[in-house]
């Protein structure tokens, strides 16, 4: 995919008309968004019941968050810099600003037109100031955080009715393995229709950015593989290595089991990650990271609650570094080898589990109950769940983010593709070569494949 060199203005009329006027029922309370499109309904639905951010807000607050920026993090947000730069003169052109934000939303640096610089910074659409949604409501940095792909949000599809006259898209780039966000490209107008290619680059830029992530966490993949296997070679422990975000890059056949993860051995993709749901060994990881910033020679120990055990397994944490940079750790089952951890590090933190699943029917917002829904299947950019009330497609944009939601309340990841609520299996189906498929308990007692990989964690949650 090359650059957009050259970004042409249309004109638009953005804050009248069909959008406005459900904009105007939504504050007021109703549920119905006949017009507008399901992301940013979905994204009002945030802002009203969870967020809940005054409608009537005039300009974005001061950024109180503090981020931990990792040296890789700081290589996007300077590759961004230079790619808004470079644009600075064209988007400036049609009257345009262009923007770089963090993973909080917290806005960066700016360029642009001078007029229109110096109009958004009546509203704070300026460095310094937080534009996530639990901030300033649906708009093209904070709505671009919670979703997948370029956001566009027009005049009165933004939350707050102050900012009614913006127009703006804004993609995120986020991490390769945690898919978590890591920084924003944003670009807007005062009344004005933003370029028809302005989506266009901004995913080209995204999708370059990503593709250096990508061969990085590859690499570093292989190398916690590596150090995996040397390790394995000396201890006869249950052994893995997790990434610096707590995922499973590779474990051998007991640690798996202790995890809730494939057994893989070796791995076949660096760059595959598994969520092992167990919020002590993500507070262990944590600390381990923060010790070996100022002491690359910690070792620390801890207990965490494995998957089918009922009391307290002993870990041993091991950081893994790459030049200088950690990469991972690897984590000794049975072992309590150097510092224990302190209780609160140790400790898991009390997981809120979602109450509900939001799924669309046309341009009404329905509220799941987890039981109400048998399977959530990925298919091309959504996500669509087989529920009690037919199939509807979910708020929820990642399969991945979804699965995280979840491991803890009885759902299961059977396939890059499927993930599905264990109560809701009706039959178990084998193939003439052992493949597994699960007939789900709903309508059309659909038919779940399993993957070859999953197979074995499908086996243990059900007992087979």
């Amino acid at each position: 995919m090359k650059d957009v060199h050259r970004l042409e203005p249309i004109s638009a009329n953005p804050g009248s008309g069909t959008v406005l006027a459900a904009w105007e029922r939504f504050v007021q309370g109703e549920d119905q968004v006949p017009g507008v499109r399901p992301l940013v309904a979905i994204s009002w639905h945030r802002c009203r019941e969870e967020y809940r951010v005054d409608p009537h807000l005039t300009e974005a607050p001061v950024a109180v968050a503090e981020l931990d920026h990792t040296p890789e993090h700081d290589v996007v947000f300077a590759e961004l810099g230079f790619r808004a730069a470079s644009v600075a003169r064209e988007v400036g052109n049609f009257g345009g600003i262009v923007t770089v934000t963090d993973a909080t939303g917290r806005i960066l640096a700016e360029w642009g037109d001078q007029a229109t610089l110096v109009r958004a910074g009546d509203s704070n659409l300026a460095p310094w100031f937080c534009w996530s949604e639990s901030a300033a409501g649906t708009n093209g940095m904070g709505t671009a955080l919670e979703a997948y792909g370029p956001v566009p949000i027009r005049g009165a599809e933004h939350w707050c009715q102050a900012f009614h006259n913006w127009v703006c898209e804004g993609i995120a780039v986020r991490d390769v393995v945690t898919r978590e966000p890591i920084a924003v490209l944003n670009i807007c107008s005062w009344r004005s229709q933003l370029p028809a290619d302005a989506g266009s680059w901004l995913a080209n830029a995204a999708t370059m950015i990503q593709y250096k992530l990508k061969r990085r966490a590859r690499d570093s993949g292989a190398e916690l593989v590596a150090a995996y296997t040397q390790a394995r070679a000396r201890s006869s422990a249950a052994l893995a290595a997790v990434d610096a975000a707590g995922k499973v890059v590779i474990a051998d056949d007991m640690a798996s089991v202790l995890l809730g993860v494939p057994a893989s051995t070796p791995a076949v993709d660096p760059t595959l990650r598994w969520h092992a749901g167990l919020p002590e060994l993500i507070a262990a990881t944590r600390h381990a990271a923060r010790q070996a910033a100022h002491n690359p020679d910690w070792v620390g120990s801890t207990q965490i609650f494995a998957h089918l055990a009922d009391e307290p397994t002993s870990i041993s944490i091991r950081p893994v570094f790459s030049s200088g940079h950690l990469i991972g750790n690897l984590v000794s089952f049975g072992a309590s080898d150097g510092v224990q951890l302190p209780q609160a590090e140790g400790s898991a933190r009390p997981r809120v589990q979602p109450r509900r699943l939001v799924a669309m029917r046309d341009n009404r917002m329905v509220l799941l109950r987890l039981p109400e829904v048998s399977f959530a299947e990925s298919q091309g950019k959504d996500v669509w769940l087989s529920t009690d009330q037919g199939r509807l497609r979910a708020a929820s944009l990642s399969l991945d983010k979804l699965d995280s939601e979840l491991a803890d309340a009885g759902f299961l990841r059977v396939h890059r593709r499927y993930v599905v609520n264990l109560s809701r299996i009706r039959e178990i189906e084998r193939g003439l070569k052992g493949e597994l498929s699960l007939v789900m308990d709903d309508r059309t007692n659909g038919m779940v494949p399993v993957s070859r990989r999953n197979a074995p964690a499908v086996r243990r949650a059900l007992d087979i």
